[in-house]
């Protein structure tokens, strides 16, 4: 069963996922990172360009999802060296530092609290985020062009893109691509018909929205509706 909440961090989700029978889903590219906590381990979920299907058995787990953009300064890395991946924590901070708050978490009668007040603590000590990638983010959620949203931030194309690499893990069309997804998935769980979703998500019909879907989530819309993703 998969549960969220609003973070005391802004813009962050505090979420917990615990087995509830009917298989392994796979995880659909949403442009954020997540700081995790499973069976004593404290993991990161880099940024994902396709589906990702967790391996093993279905598990418990514990996360704060960060906003896109604002996970690469918590962690101390640029996004892309983390796309498409799940690392240990101890790969990127100093391993004995990672022992002490794993000791914290599996002590805490609320793991979900802790982490969020791990992730809390961890953003104190980095000073305030970067307003751009937030920006970018707003005017690619408004249907704005890449290099409208270049003209809209005072940017080059080239440095909107080494921006984006950093902050998000991919390019600005990747990007603008993945928060469409998730427009349309909003809007089509919410029982849009599917040619409203199109229209409403950005996109340029349906059958453009059933490619784009295909190819980001690995299924038919359908498919994920049906609770097959």
């Amino acid at each position: 069963m998969y549960a969220e909440r609003v973070s005391r961090l802004a813009g962050a989700v505090v979420w917990t996922n615990s087995p509830a029978g009917g298989g392994v889903r796979p995880v659909l590219p949403d442009g954020c990172m997540d700081l995790l906590w499973s069976e004593g381990r404290l993991l990161v979920a880099g940024p994902d360009t396709r589906p990702y299907l967790p391996e093993g058995p279905a598990r418990s787990w514990t996360g704060v999802r960060f906003f896109p953009g604002t996970a690469p300064a918590l962690l101390g890395v640029p996004a892309h060296e983390l796309r498409d991946l799940r690392l240990e924590l101890a790969d990127l901070w100093p391993a004995a530092s990672v022992r002490r708050l794993c000791g914290r978490l599996a002590a805490s009668p609320d793991p979900a609290r802790a982490l969020e007040d791990i992730a809390l603590h961890r953003a104190a000590g980095t000073g305030a985020p970067d307003p751009l990638p937030r920006r970018v983010v707003e005017c690619l959620e408004a249907g704005r062009t890449v290099a409208a949203t270049a003209a809209a931030l005072g940017l080059g194309e080239r440095r909107l893109h080494r921006l984006c690499l950093t902050a998000f893990g991919y390019g600005p069309k990747t990007l603008a691509r993945v928060l469409r997804l998730q427009r349309a998935l909003a809007l089509a769980r919410s029982r849009t018909p599917y040619a409203q979703t199109a229209v409403r998500a950005g996109y340029a019909d349906q059958p453009h929205l059933a490619r784009e879907v295909r190819r980001l989530a690995g299924m038919p819309l359908g498919d994920l509706l049906a609770g097959r993703g």
